[in-house]
This record gives structure tokens, C-alpha cells and sequence, in this order.
């Protein structure tokens, strides 16, 4: 079962667009990245780990991660 990638310009806070930080794009696609703990992955409670939005630069692929605070 596979996702469709939305390939798209992104604003984070106070309306910056996000650029990637190698090659300038500013076109994105997401994906949600669960943040693993050793504590957590232990107990086999992986799935109740933080996740990380990450936006895919669509040019060369650099990630860019970002925790909700």
C-alpha cells in the first residue's frame, strides 16, 4: 500500500518557505519518521515514540527534519 508523494512549496513558522539548505529548491514532498529511543524500543513500545515530519527536497533528495515542539 503506497502513499502518493504531494511534491509541493512549504511554509514553516512565522511563513518562511522552506529552501533546501544543498541546492535552493523549494519544492518538498513529506513523510512522518518515527523518532526511536533505546528505552522505548526495549520495551517494544516503538510505535508510541515522537515522530518528525520530514520534507524530501525533490532535486536532490536532502532531508530536512523537523520535531513538533
Amino acid at each position: 500500500m503506497s502513499k502518493e508523494k504531494v511534491v509541493k512549496e512549504y511554509f514553516i513558522k512565522k511563513g518562511l518557505k522552506l529552501k533546501c539548505v544543498i541546492c535552493k529548491e523549494t519544492l518538498f514532498w513529506t513523510r512522518e519518521t518515527l523518532m526511536n529511543t533505546k528505552g522505548m524500543s526495549f520495551l517494544n513500545l516503538d510505535w508510541a515514540n515522537k515522530s518528525a515530519t520530514n520534507y524530501v527536497c525533490n532535486n536532490c533528495g536532502y532531508v530536512h527534519w523537523f520535531l513538533e515542539i
